[in-house]
């Protein structure tokens, strides 16, 4: 249920941008619209529509999340992207097909938001980087789709070689409001509306194997309870707490500095193969040094692109030609061992339950902010400065690395809870542990909580062995 209700998002969003991009091939939807291809104002605009609807749904977003919960929140964003999905498919002129897109983009990034956090809150605590890595993976899996409906659509001699499509977008909309609430809720959300038995089932089904006694699933549930009530004593839950802190100040600008415009070129096959791979082994490196990792090649890659693309304006050399598509295919791996397979676990290991949502909608904000400027300018920045518009893009990278080193902290190993105070002081993170401590053995002993709960597993195993012998 989790694939096509939440890590099946992605597929969503990327239908849109590998569609919009297909019908500029097809002659009757350039001759329906007036050939808006001639026109760069107006092509611009139908391409950044969907960015600009998602933009305007960032505020209402974190409200409606936390009010009504992550499944809930998907639910409406998918009846939205189906209301627009219907629009774009009877649109009758541009400004309809733009009106269109934008409910689409308003629609895709509550859901993304929404799906990501559930996948992080729901998942088992060493499978939820994995569950997250796949969520960015799933985008390839929709490319393809996208792109092999419209290449077969295209061949329909009527309006509905791009009707079709188009209309055809709301179909994994439709799976996600048929299946969303077949899928468990979010028991940190549960927890936060006091609902502790509702979060605890889930747990005990999901976590522990029907084991109400299992001692992960009440470590896991002693923490969650105490941590999200210090976080609500601590926070007034507006849109202010994301600058209130300085710990919510540094989280808002890595959140940010995640944004990484991608370059849709190269085979979307061998991106599917690449983000995969890395997702499923997201578990055996230190987000630190897959980061770096990431950044160092991007910077590597992208130097020699743009001196490939220098030689081959310059000499119109063959052999620069034959580089500059190799960079092209390298480019694809480089960024997906970073960008691609961290980005969403990490903004959802970095940000704790009470600002989770604000700080996943912000990194949607400049995401979609800067495809919107990527859309408008870089056909411009290349078409007036070639080759050495892209130094920009270079240096941006070399600046990316600095940040990553000094600003990106390491998560792997730690729950959510754990992960909560990062940022904050030690006498947060003592009162937190203190607590859980306190709710899960009673006034203990001085003991850890890592060592309490050895001994309690190993009480049980002492138990179990008496019960065999006896």
């Amino acid at each position: 249920m989790l694939f096509p209700t939440c890590m099946g998002i992605e597929m969503t969003s990327v239908w849109d941008s590998q569609m919009i991009n297909a019908v500029q091939f097809v002659d009757l939807w350039q001759e329906y619209f007036d050939n808006p291809g001639d026109h760069y104002a107006i092509n611009g605009t139908i391409a950044a529509s969907y960015g600009f609807g998602a933009i305007l749904s960032v505020p209402f977003i974190p409200w409606f999340a936390q009010r009504f919960g992550r499944r809930w929140s998907i639910f409406a964003g998918s009846l939205i992207m189906i209301t627009g999905a219907c629009i774009q498919a009877a649109s009758q002129n541009v400004a309809m097909y733009c009106v269109a897109r934008g409910i689409l983009g308003f629609g895709i990034a509550p859901c993304i938001v929404s799906g990501s956090a559930l996948l992080g809150e729901l998942g088992y605590p060493k499978e939820r980087p994995i569950l997250g890595s796949l969520f960015y993976s799933s985008y390839f899996i929709g490319a393809l789709a996208a792109a092999g409906l419209v290449f077969g659509t295209s061949r329909i001699n009527s309006e509905w070689s791009w009707r079709l499509p188009s209309l055809l977008q709301a179909v994994p909309s439709f799976l996600q409001v048929g299946l969303i609430f077949l899928v468990p809720g979010s028991p940190r959300y549960l927890i936060s509306k006091d609902r502790r038995e509702e979060a605890v089932e889930i747990l005990v089904k999901y976590h522990g194997e029907g084991d109400r006694n299992n001692v992960i699933v009440q470590a896991e549930f002693a923490q969650m309870e105490t941590t999200i009530k210090l976080e609500m004593e601590n926070s007034k839950r507006s849109w202010m707490d994301v600058l209130r802190t300085k710990g919510n100040q540094k989280r808002i600008l890595i959140g940010s500095l995640l944004v990484n415009q991608k370059i849709n070129v190269g085979n979307v096959a061998w991106q599917l193969i690449n983000a995969t791979f890395f997702a499923l082994i997201v578990n055996k490196f230190a987000r630190r040094k897959m980061y770096l990792a990431c950044t160092i090649s991007l910077l590597c890659c992208y130097t020699g692109w743009t001196i490939a693309n220098a030689r081959y304006a310059v000499t119109d050399s063959l052999a620069a030609g034959k580089l500059v598509i190799f960079f092209v295919f390298l480019y694809s791996p480089c960024y997906n061992l970073g960008y691609n397979a961290l980005t969403y676990t990490y903004l959802v290991e970095i940000f704790p339950y009470a600002v989770r949502s604000r700080g996943i909608a912000v990194f949607q904000f400049w995401g979609r902010t800067a495809g919107a400027f990527s859309t408008f300018v870089n056909p411009i920045g290349m078409g007036s400065a070639g080759w050495k518009y892209l130094l920009m893009y270079v240096c941006w990278l070399a600046f990316e690395i600095v940040c990553v080193y000094f600003l990106f902290p390491e998560t792997k190993g730690r729950t959510l809870e754990e992960l909560t105070f990062l940022f904050e002081g030690d006498d947060l993170k003592e009162k937190q542990t203190m607590a859980a401590e306190k709710q899960l053995f009673g006034a203990g002993d001085g003991n850890s909580v890592a060592e309490q709960m050895a001994d309690k597993a190993t009480e049980g195993a002492h138990t179990e062995t008496h019960e065999v012998k006896s």
